[in-house]
């Protein structure tokens, strides 16, 4: 189980660094490159990685927590305006146009719907939580 969780948080920590580098195919991007507003959230997640790995005790807690917490606020950041048509990151109208060079899955008038970047980003925060809980349940307090 410790192996399918650290897969899936290496699978994650990659996928967030296209968010350091930023990827772009001509005039669409499928993220920006965004090290100055995240890099130290990358650099947190990282840490929790490296802690889980060399100390799943406490690393599997650090784990669990950082990432259910960025959920959260990814959740209010995107899909929050998906579904409320608003949020507390801006106006809607800021938020299509700021994304709306990011490529899509589909664009909809007046909706914003997240970007297939942070669509994936926010599956896989998902599988690493997901994972993590389990992997913390099926160890409870035993050593590993």
């Amino acid at each position: 189980m410790k192996k399918t969780c650290i897969a899936f948080q290496i699978i994650l920590l990659v996928w967030f660094f296209l968010d350091m580098i930023g990827v772009y195919f001509g005039d669409k991007c499928l993220v920006t490159q965004s090290y100055k507003e995240d890099g130290v959230f990358f650099l947190i997640y990282l840490t929790a990685i490296i802690l889980f790995i060399i100390k799943d005790q406490i690393g599997k807690w650090i784990v669990a927590v950082w990432t259910s917490i960025w959920f959260v606020i990814q959740f209010l950041c995107h899909e929050w305006y998906t579904i409320f048509n608003g949020g507390i990151m801006g106006s809607l109208e800021g938020k299509i146009k700021y994304f709306s060079e990011t490529v899509q899955w589909i664009k909809i008038e007046g909706k914003y719907i997240p970007d297939i970047y942070h669509t994936v980003l926010h599956i896989l925060i998902l599988l690493v939580i997901i994972t993590t809980f389990m992997f913390i349940k099926k160890t409870g307090n035993k050593k590993q």
